[in-house]
């Protein structure tokens, strides 16, 4: 992945504090199989506030992405996710996009870090059958994790500025 020095802009105004505290940033990346993508993000010292946001530079098909995770290697394959994708694993969780979504670059192992926080939230629950079915899925993502179970990741973007960079990830029309 090749990149350019990013464009930062800062002590801006906050849309949720309202000081003077935030940095916006803009940068060109090459991504490999996928090509030049522009990473935006908005991150306020004050309070903490974030918002980020991936777009090809080239306009793309909507498109849908399917990648089954057979070992511990898959961890490191690339993914792509807009704020308009929505992400799947089967049997664990469906994320649709909405007002706070993030779009970002990272790999198979950090989806899943994601997933697992989200997860963990609902473990704390108060209803026990909740808590047990959230204690199941994280087991089931700590096993993938460790190279010892398999699943499916599915993303889903009708902008077309998702993918999973790999010969084994199935693309096809949304």
């Amino acid at each position: 992945m090749t990149e350019e020095a990013p464009d930062v802009l800062e002590k801006q105004p906050c849309p949720m504090c309202h000081t003077n505290n935030l940095t916006l940033m803009e940068a060109r990346k090459e991504i490999p199989y996928f090509g030049v993508c522009y990473i935006f993000s908005m991150d306020c010292t004050n309070c903490n506030y974030h918002m980020s946001d991936i777009e090809a530079e080239e306009e793309q098909e909507p498109a849908k992405y399917t990648f089954d995770v057979e070992s511990e290697t898959d961890l490191n394959v690339r993914v792509i996710k807009s704020s308009q994708a929505v992400l799947k694993i089967p049997h664990i969780i469906t994320i649709t996009p909405g007002p706070i979504s993030q779009g970002y670059i990272t790999n198979i192992e950090g989806i899943i870090n994601r997933v697992k926080k989200v997860v963990e939230e609902q473990r704390d629950d108060e209803d026990p059958a909740v808590q047990k079915k959230a204690k199941n899925m994280l087991k089931k993502l700590q096993r993938v994790l460790w190279g010892r179970e398999k699943l499916k990741i599915i993303i889903e973007d009708k902008s077309g500025n998702s993918a999973i960079i790999s010969e084994r990830a199935v693309k096809s029309k949304l």
